[in-house]
């Protein structure tokens, strides 16, 4: 899924330009349909640990394709949970894809994730059913970098499981380049393709994957 890239040309609807995302680019290995739907669901919210790793594989490859764009040798930042989720469930399922991704070496380097440079302040809750305007809003001020050092003219690798509308990847975003980051890309598992989601897509250069979108031509 090819986005409109700045300065283009186009003109953007107040609401569109007031989403703009703040990362760079954005990467997923396929579409969230029923068979990707199922897998994320079995680690998530059954603890199907084994699931993370062929979850792993697909970001790997994801990574790989990005690779070429950083300006040396990227954070790599799991989107974070609320410590209240986080105990709830146990595990951060961004973190575990990403660890079962990155011990793949993808791009033939030896990258570890940062845990500790970007927390989840506030229990933002769901965000299904809310309008692009109220995610943006519920996500305002949920995510803060504790580590500006860590960031700080770094290019910023933000790994998460699922790209919805891109507000979580694009609030991330805005907090980690306020902190000094130089430019965020975003590398998911799986992409929702729906209206909703291309329109705060319109600034940013995100691709599925061709087999993924060969699905929905």
């Amino acid at each position: 899924m090819q986005g409109a890239s700045e300065g283009d040309g186009r003109e953007l609807c107040a609401s569109c330009s007031q989403s703009e995302p703040v990362f760079t680019r954005a990467a997923a290995y396929g579409s969230y349909d029923a068979g990707m739907r199922e897998l994320i669901h079995l680690l998530k919210y059954e603890h199907v640990r084994p699931a993370a790793n062929l979850l792993g594989r697909m970001l790997a490859e994801v990574i790989a394709d990005l690779s070429d764009a950083f300006t040396g040798v990227p954070v790599v930042i799991p989107v974070p949970l609320h410590v209240s989720k986080y105990r709830q469930r146990g595990f951060n399922q961004s973190e575990t894809i990403a660890r079962a991704a990155l011990k793949l070496h993808p791009a033939g380097l030896d990258w570890k994730p940062n845990i500790s440079a970007l927390v989840r302040q506030k229990n933002t809750g769901s965000q299904t059913g809310l309008t692009p305007a109220q995610r943006r809003e519920n996500m305002r001020g949920a995510f803060a970098v504790v580590r500006p050092d860590d960031v700080r003219g770094r290019d910023i690798l933000l790994v998460d499981d699922v790209m919805t509308t891109g507000t979580t990847a694009s609030e991330c975003a805005r907090v980690l380049r306020r902190a000094g980051a130089e430019r965020v890309f975003v590398a998911t598992v799986a992409r929702v393709l729906m209206p909703e989601a291309a329109r705060v897509a319109v600034n940013s250069d995100e691709e599925v994957r061709p087999q993924a979108m060969a699905a929905h031509a």
